[in-house]
């Protein structure tokens, strides 16, 4: 049940759609699971419409499917999706990498510093919480870094949607060790004002995502969530 007293100054329907956005984000709802008002509701200690609305508002962002006399699912992820936005991602973040390169402040060379090495202690000691966090940060702040609103506005999106990929493909982290070094390249690319080494840099870290997941996305994603999802029949290959 959601603690309406820390958020009262809130309207209801905001509150309980971030909830479950929350949730299908981080997996607590798992691709493919069936999302019903009424239990929705009584879990969340709210009456059904701010779900029915929250759940209106999710489909419109993709996050969940209705079908007709079927009801509302948590959408699948398909292999496809997952390379449509580490398409775009590659793109943008590797400009916001290169513009940060040249507009970096002092404070902002500190904070990527400490973000780089916040993901690496993380990744050493196998906390996947803590893991996603600082991997989010560190993409966060490089675009933030780039000086750029319209960039960032764009980027947020995106990596919104990432988010929720990255609890999916963090669950076997063996195959991602290597990252922190990748992140590492990157800001020294930043601080050191190299532009185009930085735009490379981070180009090609979500491209070797990328390649990941065309790669061996079938296996890794439809082993690991096939026993959650509705079938998970949109977990394939895009090609």
């Amino acid at each position: 049940m959601i603690n309406f007293d820390l958020q009262n100054h809130r309207p209801l329907r905001e509150i309980v759609y971030e909830e479950l956005k929350r949730q299908i984000v981080v997996g607590e709802i798992a691709p493919g699971t069936r999302m019903m008002e009424v239990e929705l509701a009584d879990e969340m200690g709210v009456s059904r419409t701010p779900v029915r609305e929250a759940i209106r508002k999710l489909e419109k962002e993709g996050l969940v499917s209705i079908e007709p006399r079927r009801g509302a699912y948590a959408s699948d992820i398909s292999i496809k999706e997952m390379v449509d936005v580490l398409e775009v991602r590659q793109d943008l973040e590797g400009m916001a990498a290169g513009l940060a390169a040249v507009k970096v402040t002092e404070e902002e060379k500190e904070e990527l510093l400490k973000a780089t090495e916040g993901y690496k202690h993380a990744v050493e000691s196998g906390d996947v919480q803590e893991i996603i966090r600082w991997d989010e940060a560190f993409h966060k702040l490089i675009v933030r870094c780039s000086g750029n609103k319209t960039l960032i506005q764009l980027v947020s999106q995106i990596q919104e949607l990432a988010l929720r990929f990255r609890y999916i493909y963090y669950e076997d982290f063996s195959r991602f060790e290597g990252q922190p070094q990748e992140h590492k390249e990157i800001v020294d690319a930043i601080i050191s004002g190299n532009a185009e080494k930085a735009r490379i840099e981070a180009d090609q870290h979500i491209s070797r995502l990328k390649e990941f997941v065309i790669n061996e996305g079938e296996t890794v994603f439809h082993g690991n969530h096939g026993k959650n999802a509705k079938d998970n029949k949109n977990i394939k290959n895009p090609q």
